[in-house]
């Protein structure tokens, strides 16, 4: 095998995306990597793969989960549409754009304009924001009675502070994705019967979203989705789109809920955070400035 190789290594749902070449961003990665006269191999991740990967010649890339050796990156999708992250570790919060100053100043206003009203129009096609109930929302992850590392602290005791601080409806929502267990259902329900004004549902969070007054999560997605609609939100956890929200880690809590007095350039800093600080696999010059990416990681391509 020469040294000029792609190991991808995927999950199984996408995996068989990618091999029936269904998955716009691999499709053209794999492309860019083989314009530049690199072979690929996809694999199926898992322990025995990745513990068997730094021996294997070449490179390697990794889709949300951290590089096994100094030869591998790891990709993540930008939160929404065709952008992407190739990095060097797979947290978020670590990643260069998360240590970078946005200066609105420096961003193209006209540019700006025009993606951020292209972009909401396809995201959210006919959607009309509204804050009259002075509603806030959270939007749940995980984990929801642990402080973890990344967090300033537990979603539960983070619920609390949002409800010390605000006196109209909140509104959590449980993640999709996640299986919750009875102990962590009873601390909710324990904090809805000491707060007559909070609930929490599953589902709903795009209409919750189209009619809060602001986000507060530990960094949900939601809370940048948010910003198209010109929401303004609050982080209690690491990460990397901090720079316009409240940021518990970074500022404190109190200057985080005074964030919310600001109204923050949310047109410039989506452009800059998505169109200029990551890669746009719907863009032409997608294969070139990912041919750049790889080479600022020391890859021979």
């Amino acid at each position: 095998m020469s040294a000029q190789h792609l190991s991808i290594y995927l999950d199984d749902w996408i995996l068989e995306q990618v091999r029936a070449g269904e998955h716009n961003f691999f499709k053209r990665l794999i492309g860019a990597v083989e314009a530049a006269d690199w072979t690929v191999s996809l694999h199926r991740t898992g322990p025995e793969a990745r513990a068997a990967a730094p021996a294997r010649e070449g490179y390697a890339l990794y889709r949300m989960e951290p590089p096994t050796h100094a030869r591998a990156l790891t990709c993540r999708r930008t939160y929404v549409g065709a952008f992407w992250h190739v990095e060097a570790e797979a947290e978020r919060w670590t990643w260069p754009v998360a240590q970078a100053a946005f200066d609105a100043d420096e961003v193209d206003g006209d540019a700006a304009a025009q993606f951020f009203f292209s972009t909401r129009n396809r995201l959210y096609p006919g959607v009309k924001p509204s804050d009259e109930e002075d509603l806030a929302f959270i939007p749940l992850q995980g984990r929801l009675l642990d402080h973890r590392s990344f967090q300033s602290v537990s979603p539960v005791q983070m619920i609390e502070e949002v409800l010390a601080r605000h006196s109209g409806p909140v509104v959590a929502t449980l993640h999709p994705n996640e299986d919750y267990t009875a102990r962590e259902i009873e601390a909710l329900e324990a904090i809805a019967a000491r707060h007559p004004h909070f609930r929490f549902q599953s589902g709903g969070s795009p209409e919750l979203l189209r009619r809060c007054r602001f986000v507060a999560t530990q960094n949900s997605a939601l809370a940048l989705e948010g910003f198209f609609l010109r929401k303004p939100a609050i982080l209690f956890g690491l990460s990397d789109f901090h720079h316009i929200a409240g940021s518990v880690p970074r500022d404190g809590i109190e200057a985080a809920f005074e964030n919310l007095r600001e109204s923050p350039p949310v047109a410039r800093y989506l452009y800059w955070f998505l169109q200029l600080q990551s890669l746009n696999a719907g863009r032409p010059e997608f294969e070139d400035r990912l041919r750049a990416r790889l080479r600022h990681f020391g890859w021979p391509i």
